[in-house]
């Protein structure tokens, strides 16, 4: 049938089409109401891409609760590609299609569906279309959503159509397109095409209550229709006047045919080899199927038996008595068989029961261990929702209900999982639902609620787990919700119960919690203890910075992270990256610390990891705020304390604060920064934070004398000066002693000289590159003002090559000023320094330049190997390299500024 009109809609597809040919990709969803003529858009895709590889799905109700069930439909025509894909990734797709026994991370599955495709699309583009894609199931949409925002640099279009509206939904990142009615012309040809004896009054009936709706234009003419126009300013309501229309048709049939009709639009899927046996259990005749097929309800031209139209099953099923449902997917129950047929058997017979039946709840129960098993989080939630509420005991229905929170919780549907565990609350005892879940109501209170609340919650499940080692997760939670939320009597409280627990690999690190003693010693058989345990048993970055132990624990985040890559556990990645991005800071490393936070912050916006996504926001706030980038910082911070204020996550707050603070500083606005740092220090203050304080006392301390205000130093200078008489850590004393001759410099020279020099030449002060120039610059501009221009000019250079190195721009000129105050004349463009690299630009050369393929880093960085390619091809220009072995020749270790190493 022609397709009239959709000009623009043409229009839009067909551009779609040439960006993927020009390799660069794009999706785009349609939406409108039902029979409007996505579907018939979708064919126009199809067959305008005919140079294309098409892959296609449709979503049902049916199968919207079976996990990766639109997605074995998808890839079913490219599954013999699926084992050349790298191991894991073969290993996780097989998986998720219920080929294999394997438990895969939801990322990995994503991850392998973007592999094969980029490599489908090596050969010729790709276009994928999901059908009424308001029914895929969750898993699905999850992988198609993953899928779709790494598309840029690949020659596949992601196509759909949908009945919602898209902008609340889990498209809200692609285009939308909506679809909306004919106009009157073209409607009028589509209804003489579907009805060529048709007389033009009735064609003219037929246009106007059609109101441009292209399956009623094709419907209504054989309908009975008012004989005259609508009223001026009438609103024609198709919908009814369709599922009339179909109602009509439906009850014209003989019972035997009704019955096929039942059956096909309950069982959706359109297996012939199961609606046969089926119908045959249900006594419907070859003489039924003739004339059910005449009635032009069915659609049996391909291999499925499917209703013809959405809307057409609709009608046919909610017409129908409940007692003829339950008999259609009883029979369909029935003449399902296979392995793979469980949870669809479940299912069927879950949608025939009017009570609760354990049986049929034990069965759902099971599909749902296997859907979570394969990834379907979602879907498994869902499905045990369901068990439970067919679970006679109430006992079972809460154990049921509570793994349920625990699969929407894993899923990212917080909202879900606490109304589940609520449900479960109600019908189990506590101790149990504690146990089964794991301690989930604390866990969910820590990751999106109040920390003291939280605290509290973790510590009185921890008795009740039957794991150790849950229980030593349970109570590491605890005491960092209590460091976060700044109350050491809670941390005390947490820390007790912890070191009371066995099982515990370092019990003497529960010392860096209180911030108290000597400097803990992290031996090398503490490294590898603390890499081989959970990640929640390393103390979080920010202590490792108080207690200068930056370097020891960025290598067990190092062999950490290289155990969860190797495992492919995504999700404890993402948790863990935001660490080893603030280590990588102090240490002076910023390229990979913005490169890390950058990747990190993606991927926990995926996973809804909201405090993970606040510490990469932080990590990239303190950067801008070092770069100069002050709408960086203001956007970044604004972004994190609308979440950590509201749950008291003064650690969040505190470093928030922190990074407007130095924002100002470094801009010269000493007594704003003065402001921003006192917070930190403010006893009650949503930004007082015990560690933050101290790792920002050095920077009150320079805003304090910068803005005239040495007696606002004083608290800062204090903290300082104890913490280094306490643990002589040398960044402490480095600080301290820098605080106290800019203190002294106007007073007491002398003393202030020794202080400059005592601060420069701490042992181990020079490991924090950053710290230690800034100390060289305070000290040069001392000396310059002391009339020492010759002693200033060492100071200043040194400082300004390592700003400039690390693109410290602000400080970079107070320090070129500086210079040019002693009679020099600094250099002041970046000659000499290779081009900037994105971060992620940055994250591919290294691992290129470790010899990795391309197909190995894409699996590192859950990108496809074309995107490898195409920012190797960025790379190489920008380095003034043209092959892959000269990268080895490259010093990553200068910055986003690179050089060629000599």
């Amino acid at each position: 049938m022609t397709l009239y009109g959709r000009h623009q809609e043409k229009s839009e597809l067909d551009r779609l089409l040439a960006r993927a040919r020009e390799g660069s990709g794009a999706g785009l969803v349609l939406w409108g109401d039902p029979g409007i003529g996505k579907t018939a858009l979708l064919e126009y895709a199809t067959a305008s891409a005919g140079d294309f590889t098409v892959l296609s799905c449709r979503g049902t109700r049916m199968e919207s609760q079976l996990a990766f069930a639109a997605l074995h439909e998808l890839l079913w025509p490219v599954m013999d590609r699926v084992d050349a894909l790298p191991p894991p990734q073969a290993a996780a797709l097989h998986g998720a299609l219920g080929r294999s026994g394997d438990v895969a991370d939801r990322f990995l599955i994503g991850a392998a569906v973007l592999t094969l495709l980029s490599e489908l699309a090596g050969e010729r583009p790709v276009l994928l279309t999901a059908d009424d894609a308001q029914w895929l199931d969750a898993a699905t949409v999850g992988c198609l959503c993953f899928v779709a925002r790494r598309l840029r640099t690949e020659p596949i279009a992601l196509l759909l159509a949908s009945h919602e509206d898209p902008v609340h939904g889990a498209w809200d990142q692609l285009p939308a397109l909506a679809v909306g009615p004919l106009g009157e012309a073209d409607a009028l040809l589509l209804a003489r095409e579907a009805a060529p004896a048709a007389g033009e009054p009735v064609l003219a009936r037929t246009v106007r209550y059609a109101a441009g709706n292209p399956l009623a234009l094709k419907e209504l003419p054989t309908a009975a229709l008012p004989a005259g126009p609508p009223a001026p300013g009438e609103r024609i309501a198709v919908g009814p006047r369709l599922r009339r229309a179909f109602t009509a048709r439906i009850e014209a049939l003989a019972p035997t045919a009704r019955t096929l009709l039942l059956l096909v639009a309950a069982e959706e899927r359109g297996e012939r080899h199961a609606l046969r046996e089926a119908a045959a259990a249900l006594g419907v005749s070859g003489a039924a199927w003739d004339e059910a097929l005449r009635s032009g309800l069915l659609d049996a031209s391909g291999e499925k038996v499917r209703v013809r139209h959405p809307l057409v099953r609709t009608v046919v099923y909610e017409q129908a008595p409940f007692a003829g449902r339950q008999a259609a997917h009883r029979a369909l129950a029935a003449a399902l068989t296979g392995d793979g047929a469980e949870e669809l058997r479940a299912w069927h017979l879950a949608a025939a029961c009017d009570e609760p039946d354990e049986e049929v709840a034990a069965l759902l129960a099971a599909a749902a261990g296997r859907a979570w098993a394969r990834g379907g989080c979602a879907p498994a939630a869902h499905i045990l929702r369901r068990a439970a509420e067919l679970s006679p005991s109430p006992d079972a229905a809460g154990v049921r209900f509570a793994l349920g929170a625990r699969a929407a919780w894993e899923s990212g549907r917080v909202d879900a999982a606490r109304e589940l565990l609520e449900r479960a609350g109600r019908l189990s005892p506590a101790e149990r639902i504690a146990d089964i879940c794991g301690g989930l109501r604390g866990l969910i209170e820590f990751g999106h609620g109040d920390q003291e609340t939280a605290h509290r919650h973790l510590l009185e499940d921890v008795p009740l787990q039957s794991r150790p080692e849950k229980a030593l997760e349970l109570a590491s939670v605890a005491v960092r919700a209590a460091w976060a939320a700044d109350r050491t009597d809670l941390q005390a409280t947490a820390l007790d119960v912890l070191t009371g627990l066995p099982g515990h690999p370092l019990p003497e690190l529960t010392r860096w919690w209180a911030l108290d003693g000597t400097v803990p010693a992290l031996t090398d058989e503490a490294v590898a203890q603390l890499a081989a345990g959970s990640w929640r048993l390393v103390p979080p970055a920010p202590l490792a910075v108080v207690w200068g132990a930056e370097e020891a624990l960025a290598e067990v985040f190092r062999r950490k992270l290289a155990e969860l890559r190797r495992t492919d556990a995504v999700t404890a990645t993402v948790l863990t990256m935001p660490q080893t991005a603030t280590l990588d800071i102090v240490r002076g490393r910023w390229a990979d610390a913005a490169a890390g936070a950058t990747e990190a912050l993606r991927l926990a916006e995926e996973i809804a990891a909201e405090h993970a996504a606040c510490q990469c926001r932080n990590n990239l706030a303190w950067l801008a705020a070092h770069r100069g980038d002050e709408a960086a910082v203001d956007e970044l911070t604004a972004r994190t304390l609308e979440l950590s204020v509201p749950r008291g996550i003064r650690a969040l707050t505190s470093a928030a604060h922190w990074n407007r603070g130095r924002a100002a500083l470094f801009a010269g606005r000493a007594e704003e920064a003065l402001r921003w740092l006192g917070h930190l220090v403010e006893p009650g203050h949503d930004a007082a934070h015990a560690t933050f304080a101290l790792l920002a006392a050095a920077d009150g301390v320079e805003a304090a004398v910068r803005a005239g205000r040495p007696d606002a130093a004083l608290p800062h200078a204090r903290l300082l000066r104890d913490w280094a008489d306490r643990t002589g850590v040398a960044w402490a004393a480095a600080a301290a002693d820098r605080g106290e001759a800019l203190l002294l410099a106007a007073d007491a020279p002398e003393e202030a000289e020794l202080r400059f020099r005592r601060a420069l030449e701490t042992p181990g002060a020079a490991s924090r590159p950053f710290e230690h120039a800034r100390t060289r610059l305070l000290y040069g501009q001392w000396l310059r003002r002391a009339r020492r221009r010759t002693d200033a000019r060492v100071q200043l250079a040194a400082a300004a090559e390592t700003f400039r190195r690390l693109g410290a721009a602000p400080l970079l000129d107070r320090a070129l000023s500086e210079q040019e105050l002693t009679g020099q004349q600094p250099r002041r463009d970046g000659s000499g320094h290779g081009a900037t690299l994105t971060p992620q630009e940055l994250r591919v050369a290294r691992l290129a330049a470790e010899g990795l393929t391309n197909r190995e880093i894409a699996a590192q960085l859950l990108i496809s190997p074309r995107t490898v390619g195409h920012h190797l091809s960025n790379v190489f220009p920008k380095l003034g390299i043209v092959s892959r072995a000269e990268l080895s020749r490259v010093d990553f270790d200068n910055g986003m500024r690179l050089q060629l190493a000599p």
